[in-house]
């Protein structure tokens, strides 16, 4: 878990503590070193949102729903091809 904040820090920052986190994506709520919530912008709720309504019949494969997912990287697939080719090439 990269991104989380805990209780402590929520209750001494607030909301300002959420937001900031939120510019690195979801956000976990930590409680007594344990996960006890997520939190995440209105936007990415909302796709989740659709997402869960579509039923089988839609006819989507799993690869298919993946392509069809906003990207949420800054990567072009250049980019990401050159890396994985650096990180292959031992």
């Amino acid at each position: 878990m990269e991104n989380q904040l805990t209780a402590a820090e929520l209750k001494r920052r607030g909301l300002v503590a959420i937001e900031e986190g939120l510019q690195r994506g979801p956000l976990h709520l930590v409680k007594h070193n344990k996960l006890t919530a997520v939190v995440l912008r209105a936007a990415d709720y909302e796709q989740l949102q659709r997402n869960q309504h579509r039923s089988p019949e839609d006819g989507l494969t799993a690869l298919q729903w993946l392509l069809a997912t906003e990207s949420k990287g800054s990567r072009s697939k250049e980019q990401i091809d050159a890396d994985l080719a650096t990180e292959r090439s031992w």
